[in-house]
């Protein structure tokens, strides 16, 4: 199975980048991609969204648990998040949805159609995912540091 042609990987940062804007997340910046075995050593939070139709795969949205506990104090208007309780994850599933809503968007924009499935959240130490799409991992950074990372495993369906 061939990877994702690289053209195809502006419309996923674009819109990641501008949903952090309208979270009031600005100066978002695009690190430097590359392939992921999908191995995370470090306690992660990961955000999985299903592509099908014109597309097909996986897109992970991965950050640390510190990391998922912020951005979910903010898509919950500012209410203080101690722990990855079901309504954290819930408003994390969300930010999926938003990205992946945005990123459809565009891409139909250029004729490719495509659904996204309801997010599914995982977060833990060493965890070790698979794919049969090679992942390309792209950091998205905030102010210099590493805020989330992309990890797309899709492919155009021909």
């Amino acid at each position: 199975m061939a990877a994702l042609d690289i053209k195809y990987l502006n419309p996923f940062v674009k819109a990641t980048i501008t949903i952090l804007e309208m979270l009031g997340l600005n100066g978002g910046a695009v690190g430097k991609p590359s392939l992921s075995d999908l191995s995370f050593p470090e306690s992660t939070f990961i955000i999985q969204v299903g592509v099908t139709g014109g597309m097909r795969g996986q897109v992970l949205i991965g950050m640390t648990d510190q990391r998922a506990k912020e951005i979910a104090s903010v898509m919950m208007m500012g209410m203080p998040v101690e722990s990855l309780d079901d309504m954290a994850c819930s408003a994390l599933g969300e930010l999926g949805n938003m990205i992946l809503g945005n990123t459809s968007t565009i891409f139909s924009t250029m004729n490719i159609i495509f659904d996204i499935t309801p997010p599914m959240s995982m977060h833990g130490r060493a965890l070790k995912l698979q794919s049969d799409i090679p992942a390309i991992a792209i950091p998205i950074n905030i102010n210099g540091n590493n805020y989330i990372t992309l990890y797309i495993c899709v492919e155009e369906v021909k």
